[in-house]
Order: C-alpha cells, then sequence, then structure tokens
C-alpha cells in the first residue's frame, strides 16, 4: 500500500500505524485504537472499511500464538509430491483439522526434493507424531516420501511496516511466532 497517495490522509496513515501491530487485547479494540488515532469508533471502522474496499488493506485477521496456548511440539512435514498430484494432494491436506497451514513450493534439486509443506502443532512431539500417522492412514499418503522437521527455535513474523507505530498503551494480539526447524 502506498499510503502516500493523494487520497489517503494523515488519520489514513495513523490509523494503518496503530493496527500494523495488533489489535489492542480489549472487549473493544476499536474504540482503544479510536482514542489512539484522536477519532470515534465509528469512523475507525469506516475508514477501515473504505481502506478494505479500495484494496489499500487486504485483511485484519487474528493471529493465534500457539505457544501461550501449550502447543509447544510444531513440526514442518515436508512431502515429496508427483507434481501432477501436488494440488489434489495440498487441497487434501488443507482441509485436515490437524494441519494448520499448507502450502506448495518449488523443489530445490538436487539437494531440496520436497514439494508441498504442511504445519501440525501438538502439546508434545508424539502427539504430533501420531497426528501425522493417523493423516497419513486417513489420507492414504503412506506411499508419499516425506520428512517431519521439528521447530527448535521460534522467530517472530509479522506483516509489512508503514512507518513508526504509534505508541503501546495496552497488550496486543502480537504478530505470529513461529519456531522453525534448524
Amino acid at each position: 500500500m502506498d499510503m502516500r497517495t493523494t487520497r489517503h490522509d494523515a488519520t489514513d496513515l495513523a490509523l494503518v500505524r496503530a493496527v500494523q501491530d495488533g489489535l489492542p487485547l480489549s472487549p473493544h479494540p476499536y474504540a482503544r485504537v479510536a482514542e489512539r488515532v484522536g477519532i470515534s469508533e465509528a469512523e475507525v471502522l469506516a475508514r477501515l472499511r473504505r481502506l478494505s474496499e479500495t484494496g489499500d488493506i487486504r485483511r485484519l485477521g487474528v493471529v493465534v500464538r500457539h505457544r501461550e496456548l501449550g502447543y509447544c511440539a510444531n513440526a514442518m512435514v515436508v512431502w515429496d509430491v508427483p507434481d501432477q498430484q501436488v494440488a489434489e494432494v495440498g487441497r487434501l491436506l488443507g482441509r485436515q483439522p490437524r494441519v494448520n497451514l499448507c502450502y506448495r513450493r518449488p523443489r530445490r534439486l538436487p539437494e531440496w526434493r520436497f514439494n508441498l509443506f504442511c504445519m501440525i502443532h501438538g502439546h508434545a512431539r508424539q502427539e504430533v507424531l501420531e497426528h501425522l500417522a493417523e493423516l497419513i492412514r486417513s489420507c492414504g499418503l503412506e506411499g508419499l516420501p516425506h520428512q517431519v522437521l521439528f521447530s527448535r527455535r521460534r522467530f517472530k513474523q509479522c506483516g509489512a511496516r508503514y512507518g513508526q507505530a504509534a505508541p503501546r498503551k495496552s497488550r496486543r494480539l502480537s504478530a505470529t511466532r513461529r519456531e522453525m526447524a534448524g
């Protein structure tokens, strides 16, 4: 989003800065944002709606911090799926309740033959492995080569930043933090 265009005013920019790190953890998050920006809650909602309708904001969403909820065993399962089947297998995996995300990536031959990735979270490694075994059985994926990469560290993920965010005055739902296998 190019907030420097003439269709955006200083209030739009302040609003984007106020929400880019997440909404305040509050029963009335948009009212808290309104206080920070210096406009009414109704105006916050109207401006966000307009920014969304024009495509300047693609979405607002909830980010669950899985570790804080006790999901400390996180595995990226990488699959070597025949190219003509990857879309079908990806849709199948993406519909499974234990799969938190699923996406295709290009192979990097000869070192990396895997082209489909899915994330499974659990409270313990054994739980994740049991979920994976059930997923393989129920989806008929026994013949597909795969590896399970358990996370060792957690890295913060966040969206794009458009200037300095407004000072924090309350706890926020933070950006996604995910461990990746090393």
